[in-house]
């Protein structure tokens, strides 16, 4: 029997819907995260027998040592350079923030009016401080409790 063209059309497009259908289904059934959402428990209890079976494998024990073995030598070079850079680094931004606050200091006092020291007027020495009040009254305190005394 032979079929017609539509005929032959209309089975390509069906198996199309079908096999659609099938990989969609196949992709929910194998959507990890959705598995994890439904099933939080199994899933944990998946993780951490998976987590001591690694563990004792002392993969990562091995992995470590052959990281130390491949870069030896070339670390404490690379250390060494880094830390110039570093510190290079560290105090330039160091005195960039230094001048900059320093500016911004020497412009708030020129704004209010206070002695900016090197701009041609002499530096005001700090005033003389008083006795802190806790001790005035401890002295005092002590000054009456001996005239009491003394009577």
């Amino acid at each position: 029997m032979a079929e017609t063209t539509a005929e032959v059309r209309r089975d390509i497009e069906l198996t199309r819907e079908r096999m659609s259908t099938t990989l969609q289904q196949l992709e929910q059934k194998m959507n990890v995260m959705q598995i994890v959402r439904d099933n939080p428990w199994p899933a944990l209890a998946l993780a951490v027998g998976a987590g001591v079976l690694l563990s004792g494998s002392r993969t990562d024990v091995r992995a470590a040592a052959a990281t130390v073995a491949a870069t030896k030598g070339a670390s404490s070079r690379v250390g060494t350079l880094l830390d110039d850079v570093v510190a290079s680094f560290v105090g330039g931004l160091h005195d960039a923030f230094d001048s900059r606050i320093n500016a911004l200091v020497t412009d708030l006092k020129t704004a209010i009016g206070a002695p900016v020291p090197g701009a041609n007027q002499p530096v005001a020495s700090p005033p003389a401080r008083s006795a802190p009040v806790a001790d005035v009254v401890r002295a005092n305190s002590a000054t009456a409790y001996d005239s009491v005394r003394a009577d």
